[in-house]
Formats: C-alpha cells, sequence, structure tokens
C-alpha cells in the first residue's frame, strides 16, 4: 500500500511538472516520443492549418519511423509475428472522431482514423474492414515488420517454455551438443552485440510505447489525435485503449483535450481521458486532473505497489485557456511541449515515487 505521505508528494510534483500560456497563442503537447510529432504540428499551425490536420501530420513522422517500436512501421508485433496498429483522431471544432483498431499493413493509421472521420458515417473500423477501407482510399500495403522488430520476437518466441522446459522454437533433442542457446545468435550472424543485447532485454520486459499529440490553435480551436503499435506479443485482434474514445483520447472543444500512453488495459477501466477532461471542465488543472485520473487507476489496486510496479500509464492534457500538465503512474517520466520557440521536453508530474 502507498502512504498519506506519498499522495501528498504526488500533490507537490505538480510544481514544475505543467506549463501556462495565455489564450491566443498556438501550442502543442505530446508524449515523450513526440518532439519531432510537435514542432512538425507547430510549423502546420503557424502556417494557417487545421488542428487537426496538425496533430495527425505531426505523429505521422513517428508512425514512419522504424526507430520508434511502439508506433507504426517498425512496431514490436503480435504473438503471431504480425504488426497491428490502432489509432483515433478528435476534431474539436467540428466535434467529430474516427477510428481504427488491428489495422495491419498500413503504416499510418492516423491518416486512416481521419479518413473514417471525414467520409464515413461510422466512428470505428476493425480489422479486415478497416485494411479494405484504407485501400480504398489508395493506402498501399506493406510489410511493417522491420528486421529489429522480427529478432526481438523471434527472441521472444524461444523463450517461451512448457512445463518441462521445451520450446518448438529451439533447436531439437537430436542438436549437437552446445548449440542449444547459441543457435538463434548464429543465425543472426550481422547483429552486432549491442543490437542482440536489445532485443533479448526487449524479450524479457516489452516497452509500452504509443504517441498521443494534442495541439491548441491562436483561435482556441483544439484536436488531438493518439497512435500506437499496441502491446508487444499480444493475442491476435488485442485492442487497447489508443484507439477508443473517451480512453486513448478524448477532446471537448467547449474544455480542453486529454490523451495517454502506457498500459491500455488500465487506462480503459477509468475512462482516462474522458475523466480527465470532465475533471477540468469542473475547474480542476490539467495536471491535477491528471493526477486524479490517476488515483483512480491505483485504487482498482487497493493501492499494492507490488502490483502497480508492474506497469506504468501516463496522462497528457490540455485545456482551452491554454494550460497544460502531463502525469504518469510512477515518477521520472517527461512529455514533449512546442509553445512556438521549438519543441522541448517538459518534467511529468507523478503519483508514485519510484525508490529505484
Amino acid at each position: 500500500m502507498f502512504s498519506r505521505r506519498e499522495w501528498l508528494l504526488s500533490s507537490a510534483a505538480f510544481s514544475g511538472a505543467a506549463g501556462y500560456q495565455a489564450g491566443g497563442r498556438d501550442i502543442v503537447i505530446a508524449s515523450s516520443n513526440g518532439l519531432s510529432a510537435c514542432q512538425r504540428a507547430m510549423d502546420i499551425l503557424r502556417s494557417g492549418g487545421d488542428t487537426l490536420e496538425a496533430v495527425v501530420e505531426g505523429v505521422t513522422l513517428v508512425e514512419l519511423d522504424p526507430g520508434d517500436m511502439s508506433v507504426g512501421y517498425g512496431g514490436l508485433p503480435n504473438e503471431e509475428g504480425v504488426v497491428e496498429l490502432d489509432a483515433c483522431v478528435m476534431h474539436g471544432p467540428t466535434r467529430r472522431a474516427g477510428s481504427v483498431a488491428s489495422l495491419r499493413n498500413i503504416k499510418t493509421p492516423a491518416r486512416v482514423a481521419k479518413l473514417v472521420m471525414e467520409q464515413t458515417d461510422h466512428i470505428m473500423l476493425a480489422g479486415e474492414g478497416a485494411l479494405r477501407f484504407a485501400k480504398a482510399y489508395g493506402f498501399q500495403e506493406e510489410n511493417l515488420l522491420t528486421e529489429r522488430a522480427r529478432l526481438a520476437w523471434l527472441v521472444w518466441k524461444k523463450s517461451l517454455r512448457d512445463n518441462r522446459g521445451h520450446n518448438n522454437w529451439g533447436p531439437g533433442l537430436d542438436a549437437p551438443d552446445g548449440k542449444t542457446s547459441a543457435s538463434l545468435r548464429d543465425a543472426f550472424p550481422e547483429v552486432d552485440e549491442a543490437t542482440w543485447a536489445w532485443a533479448s532485454e526487449v524479450a524479457r520486459r516489452p516497452p509500452t510505447g504509443t504517441i498521443n499529440c494534442l495541439a491548441l490553435n491562436s483561435k482556441g480551436e483544439i484536436s488531438g489525435v493518439t497512435t500506437t503499435s499496441g502491446l508487444a506479443w499480444k493475442i491476435p485482434g488485442r485492442v487497447g485503449d489508443s484507439p477508443i474514445i473517451g480512453a486513448g483520447l478524448y477532446v471537448d472543444q467547449d474544455v480542453g483535450a486529454a490523451g495517454s500512453t502506457g498500459r491500455g488495459e488500465e487506462n480503459i477501466r477509468v475512462a482516462g481521458a474522458h475523466t480527465i477532461v470532465e475533471n477540468m471542465r469542473h475547474g480542476m488543472e490539467p495536471r491535477e486532473a491528471c493526477i486524479d485520473a490517476l488515483k483512480r487507476v491505483a485504487r482498482n489496486y487497493n493501492g499494492n505497489r507490488e502490483k502497480l510496479a508492474k506497469f506504468d500509464l501516463s496522462f497528457y492534457a490540455l485545456r482551452k485557456d491554454g494550460q497544460y500538465g502531463g502525469a504518469s503512474l510512477w515518477s521520472g517520466r517527461k512529455f514533449a511541449v512546442n509553445t512556438g520557440t521549438g519543441s522541448r521536453h517538459e518534467d511529468a508530474a507523478h503519483l508514485l515515487e519510484r525508490k529505484n
């Protein structure tokens, strides 16, 4: 259980964990992997572009980056080695939304979600239907599994054992002595030691990622997007919070916007983004609204630190008056901000302090 002192510390962490900009200025915030997305979105806002266009084009940079293992092309795959993507968008001025879930073979799901919003009478398309829709609008199917992600997946596959310690992806019983542990490494002679160490670590402790991006322009218009490749090694068809309106993203033009990254299952259970926006509607500052949602997550585990230590969850909030904030379940997180003078990281507030 965590103590009253930790609750107080989480409140103290608010100072320096949020910023304020008076109305009438362009502002973009994002998860920590969104520095480039914030800059791209800001450039579009400065040129007169729509807030939704800005955030979608911003996160597209990350979706196309094979170096980000949690979003788009290069994302870590499901348990069958297939990359499945989720995304949703919300446009404040028109109060419209669009979403795709379990989308395969398309690098930029946020753009597809935006098309669902603009070109259909639906809000969410999933699986094969989402793919057919994307292809109808000219998106090209491509293999999203990079060699780096494939290596991590294969290492994970070989780590699986039944109760006898057997793995069908390992060398057979008739394999020569001494080959049982080296065989996979031998299959990738071109992989350097640093990459091999990275793949081994990812197989043991797969990261959660995602990118959320929120933008406010000088006219007071606000929009948001969340996009992800989801939980590594997931059961095919698993959908987290990222494409779910009210969980991974929520925008209310009268109030503001919120989004999330981290363990989606926990966020879905508290409808995090919607909760945060409603908190702001009732007077909470963005950082306070985020912490309150995290308290609801912790409450679901009765404050059990051992269980809470097994995951993290981050929220981001941008109010219509220009105030913004970010908060995570555990300390040590940052988020990206651009108020017109370049993108930068700011410290997120936190509910719980890591001791190590």
